[in-house]
């Protein structure tokens, strides 16, 4: 009670008669939207493992899976990034958890800054998707940070994206997942390639799957 006395006081005295209150709220209701998507991705997610036509868990573990083991959902791991685009790339073999290579192009190459620290962070897309109407704006963001092995999936996790219009592009590390090899060895994931290693702790999306 204390506390909000002094928010409502400090409120009071932010909003003189050059600011409209609305104003002052339009950050706080910006990331209360965030907040909420960050939540539905990971409803929508839970309802995939849970559902045996889509989940990637084997019998035993999905028939007692309550939910997935997320981060807090967190606005600071949502970044817009200068996007460089790369029409020059030339397509390449990207190695799997399996025998299998799926064949990438970088697409372009995200820059931002993350907790002090400048990143940069090659995209790619999958040619074997792209002429797939469903994918055809598809673009695949696989990445490594320094909570891998400990809080996280030791080989890194995956964020999908879609084609930006313009120069910047929308990263939302809340919806970071684990590749599905995690849950199920049937599955061929690819290897994330070590140009895309943050030097950081990317505590958020999805975290280590525990089998216990």
């Amino acid at each position: 009670m204390k506390y909000s006395i002094w928010t409502l006081v400090f409120l009071i005295l932010a909003c003189g008669p050059d600011k409209k209150y609305h104003s002052s709220t339009t950050g706080i209701q910006v990331k209360s939207s965030a907040i909420k998507e960050v939540i539905n991705f990971q409803k929508n997610l839970n309802a995939t493992f849970k559902n045996p036509e889509t989940s990637p868990l084997p019998d035993r573990y999905r028939k007692d899976f309550e939910g997935l083991d997320f981060f807090e959902p967190d606005t600071n791991y949502i970044v817009r990034a200068k996007f460089e685009r790369t029409p020059d790339a030339i397509p390449f073999l990207l190695a799997t958890t399996t025998d299998e290579k799926t064949e990438e192009v970088v697409y372009g190459i995200a820059h931002f800054q993350l907790n002090g620290i400048k990143h940069k962070l090659e995209i790619y897309q999958t040619l074997d998707l792209m002429d797939t109407e469903e994918y055809k704006d598809y673009l695949f963001l696989p990445f490594l940070d320094e909570t891998n092995g400990t809080e996280t999936y030791g080989g890194g996790r995956y964020i999908d994206l879609t084609i930006p219009e313009g120069d910047t592009i929308l990263i939302d590390f809340n919806r970071a997942y684990n590749p599905y090899c995690v849950y199920n060895k049937k599955y061929s994931c690819p290897l994330v390639p070590r140009q895309n290693y943050l030097r950081t702790n990317m505590r958020a999306g999805v975290k280590a799957f525990n089998r216990d």
